[in-house]
């Protein structure tokens, strides 16, 4: 364990008093991070295997939409990071009346353009599901356009969701947004195996569930980011009055890191269209592996926003070499925590599998596309990604939007 300790710390070392996270306030921030995007991949793991006993049909209309509808949560998300940066810097420099009227930008940016987004997938994503996956079984698109039709509905409260969670991680406060999450999914889980096994509703009873989830969540959040005795908070004049400069600090980190990422999951839908074609075993093979692979990227997913807070922060403060001394420390501290655990579910799969209603073609593709993915790109992204959220929390938005373009 000394060993390990010894590792993380980069060579280039800054004065003790200049540091502001200790190595035990790391560790507050990490382990409930990390249990919360654990919960989400084990919810999502165990909603694949209840809507595998519906049939292969069902997993797979699922699975296809699940690509489509991550485009959307990915761009909520950009938002609640680009204000997670602006308000992170704030707390740095001790700016509490800045940093307040961020967190409520957010929220007010984030609402009106989920609205937008729900108007336009309302009355457009029936034609977007037969353009993009035209050619698949009747069955598989009655599930699709059932299921996107319902979890749609949740966009508004996904993207206030989503603004809450970033302004708690960014005063650090991962122990509550760990909470919150494990009660979402609480309500999430007991859903679908009601609509599932009870009430045998197929794809709907998977995506109502999803969608009074976030709901349940949403106001969780939104009312927990009231408090006043928070280093931030929001409040509703704010958020009913627009600031245009402020929207636009907010936007320049927001818009390059939804670019980003939403033309990394769309690569993945034209990648799902593409599959559609093959067939159903393989729609259904890529749709599960995609629910095993994000539990494989937990490790990654939960370290990003550290590094948004803690980077930022220094950043606030004026503080530029601490910035890179705590972007060295945090790599490193990825770079292990990934590679053990890719490891770990590598080693599980065997007991993951069996758990799935699938047929033997689906199962053995299914244990290709893991092992593939584990072996390359969960390497991969144990660098660019986190690494990119520190170049964000920086001010460096354009170059990991390049990087991610190329």
């Amino acid at each position: 364990m000394d060993f390990l300790l010894k590792w993380i710390e980069p060579k280039n070392q800054i004065d003790e008093s200049r540091k502001q996270f200790s190595d035990a306030d790391l560790k507050k921030m990490i382990v409930p991070l990390f249990i919360e995007q654990l919960l989400l991949m084990v919810v999502g793991l165990a909603d694949t295997m209840m809507v595998s006993h519906a049939g292969e049909a069902t997993v797979s209309g699922v699975s296809l939409d699940t690509m489509l509808y991550t485009i959307f949560i990915y761009m909520f998300t950009a938002l609640g990071t680009g204000g997670a940066v602006i308000v992170s810097q704030y707390i740095g420099r001790g700016d509490r009346r800045n940093a307040d009227l961020a967190a409520s930008d957010v929220f007010q940016i984030s609402f009106v353009f989920s609205v937008i987004c729900l108007v336009l997938m309302l009355t457009g994503g029936r034609g977007l599901l037969g353009l993009l996956y035209g050619s698949v079984d009747a069955e598989v698109m009655q599930a699709c356009r059932t299921y996107l039709w319902i979890v749609t509905l949740s966009f508004p409260a996904n993207a206030v969701y989503n603004a809450g969670t970033a302004l708690y991680r960014s005063m650090g406060k991962t122990n509550i947004t760990m909470r919150v999450s494990m009660a979402m999914n609480l309500v999430n889980i007991v859903g679908n195996a009601i609509g599932i096994f009870v009430l045998k509703a197929g794809a709907a009873g998977v995506a109502w569930p999803t969608t009074i989830s976030w709901y349940f969540a949403a106001v969780i959040m939104t009312y927990l980011c009231f408090n006043k005795k928070n280093t931030v908070s929001i409040n509703l004049k704010d958020i009913m009055t627009p600031n245009g400069e402020m929207a636009k600090r907010i936007l320049r980190v927001a818009v390059p890191n939804g670019i980003e990422n939403g033309l990394f999951q769309a690569a993945k839908v034209v990648l799902g269209s593409l599959i559609a074609t093959f067939g159903t075993a393989q729609i259904a093979a890529n749709g599960i592996g995609q629910t095993i692979w994000s539990l494989s990227a937990t490790a990654v997913g939960c370290m990003s926003p550290i590094f948004i807070t803690v980077i930022g922060r220094m950043i606030g403060a004026g503080d530029e070499e601490a910035a890179d001394y705590y972007l060295w420390k945090l790599m490193r501290i990825t770079t292990l925590f990934t590679f053990v655990w890719n490891i770990l579910i590598l080693c599980l799969l065997p007991l993951i599998l069996p758990l799935y209603d699938i047929s033997e073609e689906t199962r053995h593709l299914l244990i290709i596309i893991v092992i593939i993915h584990n072996a390359f790109c969960g390497t991969i992204g144990a660098f660019f990604g986190p690494m990119s959220a520190g170049f964000r929390a920086a001010g460096d938005i354009r170059f990991t939007m390049l990087a991610s373009i190329f």
